[in-house]
């Protein structure tokens, strides 16, 4: 029996520690204690991923963590992120007395922490780089994207990778696969082949074993955090409560059938356009405070900014360069009301300063709806955020269905936590606080064969 218990425990995938130790103590001071204790844990392990609550300061997390990465490497560190977030991390850097260099192609890079779009990965030689940060790596969601195959490649042979992003949906298996496969624990095949079953024809149709599910956890918390708030992983939860968020339905009543499939609610939202948007400008022109709007259609957008007196939009179509000023300012106050949609602006911005915000249009994407809000319903945030949804009554139960999502939602995200709150827990604070003694000395040096043709040149 304990040959038997021996071969199973030997059968059991964690991820080794590829890192090293630091002295807790050698982390910013400005930083709690939660945060200190994950960068400990994650420069341990060398390869590991961040999945937490928004506002819990995962970007001072990836900044300490990249410079200790320089520190012992003397080697070059790369942070993926998306539009216009870069940005807000230098100016985050720079309140922690780093540098943070903008690149927008390899020649750019400095020794150091440098950082870029997701859309500039192609300019850069992934192979020159010590170390790797996706910044929102919920980018590695889609396991048929031509961007999460091209960061996994990229960066198979980078030595220190570290994945930042939300609390992913404990159901979203093809997420956690792929940033298992990023950080090079295992394939996303593998991980469906040792922990899941396939039901039906669709493949996106994978559960978990039945004897599984305990095991799978553990798994994921042998190189992943996974923490809503400091207090599930045994922290004090003070400077982290959020104030009151209030959801308010404005249904418009209009003349015309009850939509009950995508496509009609679709047709519904662009002949009750006109309805919708003059509802949200009565409501924006009568505050004198920040003001945050969401729509789904470019109509929506263009007939909102002409209603809305001083109101700025951020379209997709719009160069790179508006979409990251516009976002800027309006963090920095110098835009009263922003329309933009939730697919553009969505995700990685903190606008605490806000909190007041309307959606003009409602995607059936319980996700964008989610992070959307989340931009300043997030720790950090001192007001009382009020969202108002506004839909026509020839639109159905849209909001209604995104609140039981995130009912849903919230529910499931609690169990996995308590899944992996009792064994993060442990390793975090188990986590060696001790220097390592080694430095590197010599220059790599790199084969031909593994240089482009301009570095080679």
């Amino acid at each position: 029996m304990q040959e038997y218990d021996l071969f199973i425990n030997n059968k059991r995938s964690t991820m080794p520690p590829s890192g090293f130790s630091v002295d807790r103590e050698t982390l910013h001071e400005s930083m709690f204690d939660f945060q200190k204790d994950i960068d400990c844990w994650a420069l341990k392990l060398g390869r590991a991923a961040v999945f937490a609550g928004t506002g819990l300061g995962k970007t001072r997390i990836q900044i300490e963590w990249g410079m200790k990465v320089h520190e012992l490497t003397g080697g070059d560190v790369l942070i993926l992120a998306p539009l216009a977030v870069a940005a807000q991390t230098i100016r985050e850097g720079a309140v922690l007395g780093y540098e943070i260099t903008m690149c927008r192609s390899q020649d750019d890079v400095r020794p150091g922490l440098n950082i870029t779009n997701y859309e500039m990965l192609n300019h850069f030689e992934p192979i020159l780089f010590d170390g790797v940060i996706l910044d929102e790596s919920s980018i590695l969601k889609s396991f048929t994207g031509k961007m999460r195959t091209e960061l996994i490649e990229s960066f198979a042979f980078t030595p220190y990778r570290l994945a930042c992003t939300a609390t992913p949906a404990p159901n979203d298996y093809m997420e956690i696969g792929n940033h298992a496969e990023f950080l090079g624990v295992m394939s996303r095949t593998e991980m469906l082949s040792m922990y899941f079953v396939h039901d039906g024809g669709e493949t996106q149709k994978w559960r978990l074993k039945g004897h599984a599910e305990d095991t799978f956890w553990k798994w994921v918390a042998s190189w992943g955090v996974v923490l809503e708030k400091p207090s599930d992983l045994g922290y004090s939860d003070d400077g982290y409560i959020l104030p009151p968020l209030t959801i308010t339905d404005h249904v418009i009543e209009v003349e015309g059938e009850l939509a009950k499939t995508l496509s009609q609610r679709q047709k519904a939202r662009r002949e009750t356009a006109e309805e919708r948007v003059k509802a949200c400008a009565e409501i924006v022109n009568a505050s004198d405070q920040p003001f945050l709007v969401w729509c789904d259609l470019n109509i929506e957008s263009e007939m909102l900014t002409a209603a809305i007196p001083g109101a700025v939009q951020v379209r997709g179509s719009d160069k790179a360069a508006h979409k990251e000023k516009a976002l800027l300012d309006f963090a920095a106050g110098k835009i009263r009301v922003l329309v933009t949609k939730p697919s553009i602006a969505g995700f990685g911005m903190n606008w605490q300063h806000c909190a007041d915000m309307a959606f003009v249009g409602l995607s059936d994407s319980f996700e964008q709806v989610f992070q959307a809000v989340r931009r300043c319903y997030r720790f950090g945030q001192t007001r009382p955020v009020n969202v108002t949804m506004i839909t026509s009554s020839r639109e159905g139960a849209t909001a209604e269905n995104i609140k039981r999502k995130e009912t849903d939602f919230r529910k499931m995200v609690a169990e996995m936590v308590q899944y992996t709150k009792d064994i993060t827990s442990e390793s975090i604070r188990s986590t060696e606080r001790d220097v390592t003694e080694y430095r590197a000395k010599n220059p790599i040096r790199l084969p031909p064969w593994l240089r482009s043709e301009k570095i080679a040149s």
